[in-house]
Formats: structure tokens, sequence, C-alpha cells
């Protein structure tokens, strides 16, 4: 794949994966206005993300299954397409019923059709030694995506009046946005990206790099194969034992964790725009900016983050990254609120968006520094988001739940004390991953193992 090629195929999974996760995320930066328009308290405002959280972790596992057998051309292409056509009607404002089947078919289709294929395409994409540069840019590029559509439609929603109407109209420009991305990926892909060499292991590898002593060969990509002859093979030699090996690996448990947790920090940012109304005082323009103001801090703690990574060490990396964001998480809780403390509550914002960020722009490039076969991407990745992207269920509703109970700073305190519990459990997970890959590196061959039981 030559240079110009590689950029076109990660700006189309750059903008594909931020721009089309912003519909069903809506509320991230039009919390307030979605409540007036629809008519949600916070319980149900929770409950909506809930049933998209659910679907989701429903059709992540068989995402990653359509993602180890069919091209990311279509499958990007067909994920596009669906949700922006479900938003031409949720810009209608429909029922809290319907409202409810959207987002239970949003969830299902983003993560059953889109996500796995893009991790995949995103793994092929990068080299063996630069998977955290890859994931790194693609964070990144996602966030670039997001900042330049949440700053130009927030202008346009503020410009409108930001009332029911001006919402009505983002909805439909967001919609409109995923239909664009979803032609433009059908022409810009193509069908045998996962053929490409940077697919297979480099030929002058060594074996034992992605090989348990316990595994088969079919594990990994025999080095005196063409990559894609080799590729195909191990796609349609995926099966129920496959997956059971794949089950049994303690690293895939131990990513997963660290996926939760940092998920369920992320969460929290959601609630960043009604906490600086709420709590601080702002208006509902002024806290929808707080909303898109921290999405600029992604693409740069993002991208950074994989180079850092790639040097130091990704769960080294990631290992400090969760003390920040959890002590970060420990002040929020402590703020007593008023518009006199707007400096300080916008400057830990900085600072756990900036840690969070960081964290989701490497995790995934986890995969390669524990020994996950990339035959295996899919299947790793289906198990480590059925489990790592659960908090879509729990986090909205226990939001919904603290704020709708205990009104004001008292419930955000509630939220973010419990947030900064998870972050305690992700150290754990992550320490665990190092002290784990320590040991491997440290064997008596000094080559790398995938330790399966």
């Amino acid at each position: 794949m030559n240079f110009s090629r590689r950029i076109l195929v990660m700006t189309v999974l750059c903008f594909s994966g931020g721009i089309i996760f912003l519909l069903p995320f809506l509320r991230e930066v039009y919390y307030q206005p979605m409540q007036a328009a629809f008519g949600h308290t916070n319980t149900e405002m929770g409950v909506l993300m809930s049933v998209f959280g659910a679907f989701s972790l429903i059709a992540y596992f068989p995402g990653g299954w359509l993602a180890d057998r069919f091209p990311p051309r279509g499958l990007i292409t067909g994920g596009l397409l669906a949700t922006g056509l479900a938003g031409f009607y949720f810009a209608t404002f429909p029922s809290y019923a319907v409202s409810i089947a959207i987002h239970a078919f949003w969830g299902a289709n983003i993560s059953l059709v889109f996500w796995g294929a893009m991790i995949k395409a995103t793994r092929i994409w990068g080299s063996a030694s630069g998977q955290g540069a890859a994931f790194g840019i693609l964070e990144s590029g996602r966030g670039v995506a997001e900042i330049a559509a949440s700053t130009v439609f927030l202008a346009i929603f503020a410009w409108l009046g930001s009332g029911d109407y001006a919402l009505s109209v983002v909805i439909l420009m967001f919609s409109a946005t995923n239909i664009f991305l979803a032609i433009t990926a059908w022409f810009l892909l193509t069908d045998d990206l996962q053929e490409e060499p940077s697919a297979a292991l480099a030929l002058n590898e060594e074996p034992s790099a992605a090989l348990a002593l316990n595994e088969e060969p079919s594990a990994v990509l025999a080095l005196n194969e063409e990559p894609s002859a080799v590729l195909n093979k191990e796609a349609d030699r995926i099966k129920m034992a496959d997956l059971l090996k794949v089950l049994k690996m303690p690293m895939v448990w131990l990513i997963s964790l660290v996926v939760m947790t940092a998920y369920s920090a992320y969460w929290g940012t959601f609630y960043f725009t009604p906490y600086a109304s709420d709590v601080f005082l702002m208006s509902a323009a002024m806290g929808g900016a707080v909303g898109v103001g921290k999405m600029w801090l992604k693409p740069v703690a993002a991208v950074v983050i994989g180079f850092v990574g790639d040097k130091l060490g990704i769960s080294r990396t990631i290992f400090y990254l969760f003390i920040a964001m959890t002590l970060s998480f420990l002040v929020f809780g402590l703020l007593p609120g008023g518009a006199d403390l707007m400096i300080p509550m916008l400057l830990n914002v900085a600072v756990a968006s900036i840690a969070i960020f960081s964290i989701r722009g490497v995790y995934f490039a986890l995969l390669e520094e524990t020994g996950i076969p990339i035959a295996f991407t899919g299947i790793a990745t289906g198990i480590v988001s059925v489990i790592g992207f659960s908090p879509d269920i729990f986090m909205p509703l226990l939001g919904g739940v603290l704020l709708d109970a205990y009104p004001g700073v008292k419930g955000y305190s509630y939220l973010y004390f419990s947030i900064a519990g998870f972050g305690l459990v992700g150290i754990l997970a992550i320490w665990l991953i190092m002290v784990r890959t320590a040991e491997v590196d440290s064997g008596e061959s000094g080559e790398k193992e995938l330790k399966i039981a």
C-alpha cells in the first residue's frame, strides 16, 4: 500500500469512526436542549442510552465474527448509511417509544456492522511494531472529525436560536454527514484491504512472536505463503475451537477490564455539559461549548500518546494515565460548585479529558503488546467490546438515577466518586497486564510467548 493510499484509507476510517457516534451520543453536547425538545427526564435520557448500550453489547461479538469474514468496505459503508437514515426520522422528535427503538437500532447497527470492521482495518493498516501509532492516529483523527462537525453544527445551533428547530436541523446535518461518508467509504475503500501485506506477519519476523507453544499453526501466518492467501485461509478456519482458545487467554479478559473501566470514565465526560450548567451556572450554549471544547483535546492527546506508548510501552503508558484520570474524578467529586470555581473546574475537565482520550487512543494496541494473533483480531475485539463497552448499559442509568435522586452538586459528586472507584479497578487490571507481559518478555528464550492458559 503506497503512502497516498494509506492516507486515504486512514482518513476514511477516522472520519467515519468519529461521525457515526455523534447521533446516538448527541446528548454529549445537547443534553439540556434534548430534554426540552423531547420532554425527557434525566432517567429517561439514561434509559435511551442504556438501550443503545444493551443492543450494542449483543451485537459486538457477532460484529467481530463478521469483521473476520467480510471486507471492511461493505461493512463500513452499510453501517454509516443505516445510521444516517435512522437519524432523519429521529429529527422529527418522535415519541419516547420510537426514540427507544431508534437507539436500539443504532446500537445494533453500529456494533454489528461497523465497529469490528473499523478496528480490524486499523490493525491491518499499522505495522506490528506501530500499533500504538496506528490506533493513536485513528483516535486522533476521530477527534478531528468530531471537532469539525460539532463545532460547525453547534455554531449553527446557536445561530438558529438554540431551540427545538435548531436541534432538529443539527440532527438532520449529522444524518446527512453519515450518508455522505457512506458514499465516500464505498468509493475510497477496497474489498481487498485485508489482503495487503501489512495484514500478515513480516517475512523476516520470528514465528515465536505470535505462536504459543501449544497453539496450532493455523493461529499464525505461515512465513512461506503469500499474505493474502494465508489471511483468507485463516478467516475460513476460525471456528468454535478458535473462540474457546481466545476465551482462555487471560490477557483478553484483562484488556476487557481496562477498556470497561476507562469507558466508564469516558461516560463521565458526557456529563460535563450539564455539570457546567447545573453546578457552575453556565448557560446551555456555554455548557455545550464545554462539551465541544474538550473534543479539541482528543486529536493531540491520542496521536501523541500513540507514539509515546510505542516507545515507553502501551501498558505502562496506560497505567500512568489511569492514575491521572482517577485523581481528576476525585477532584470533581470534591468541588462544591459555584461560578467562582469555574476555572478550576475547566482545568480539571482538561486533565480528565486528556487522560481519557489518551487511554482510548491506545487501549486496543494492547492486542499486539499482549500477543493476540492478528487472525483472531475480530473475535478478540468482539469479546473485549462486549465487556469493555458494557458501561453503555449501566453508566447512563447510574447517572440519570443519581441526578434525579440528588439534584445539583450532590448527584454529580456521587457520580464522579463512582467513576473514581472504577479507575482504581482499571489501575489494578493494567498493572496485572504489565506484570504478565514482563514475565513473558523475560522468559528463558527471550522470545515473546502467547500464554493462553
